[in-house]
């Protein structure tokens, strides 16, 4: 009888073991952002996703046309960027990579310049988010 109770207590904490491993614990471990003109690079790496087999990963960012002054000069020279994909995972972490490109009417032409704010990137199935 001893034995028995001590197998099922055996089995029992290695199924709650089991089940906490398969859910994960989603987070981001690296997120970060480059620019290069009018581009915008977002890449990072998701971790404690278990035995998921893909991630949906969404970013957006607001990217201003700026004159020399450090001025925006018109409310068209403002825009929203956005990207979004689906990443695979392995060994419960998932690489991401997206390359954004922001288009103004009339085009952000030197001497002005493009700069990205409000950068945030999120897992949407997950609910986590990290911002820039």
């Amino acid at each position: 009888m001893r034995r028995m109770m001590v197998v099922s207590v055996v089995l029992a904490v290695g199924w709650l073991v089991a089940a906490v491993v398969w859910a994960g614990s989603p987070h981001f471990v690296e997120c970060r952002a480059t620019t290069s003109g009018n581009v915008l690079s977002v890449d990072g790496k998701e971790a404690g996703l278990g035995s998921e087999t893909q991630v949906h990963i969404e970013v957006t960012a607001i990217a201003e046309c700026i004159n020399r002054g450090n001025h925006n000069p018109s409310a068209s020279n403002k825009t929203t960027v956005a990207a979004e994909g689906d990443f695979p995972v392995q060994n419960g972490k998932a690489l991401f990579s997206f390359d954004i490109e922001a288009q103004f009417q009339p085009s952000c032409s030197p001497p002005m310049t493009v700069e990205f704010s409000a950068i945030v990137v999120c897992d949407t199935e997950h609910n986590v988010c990290c911002s820039l």
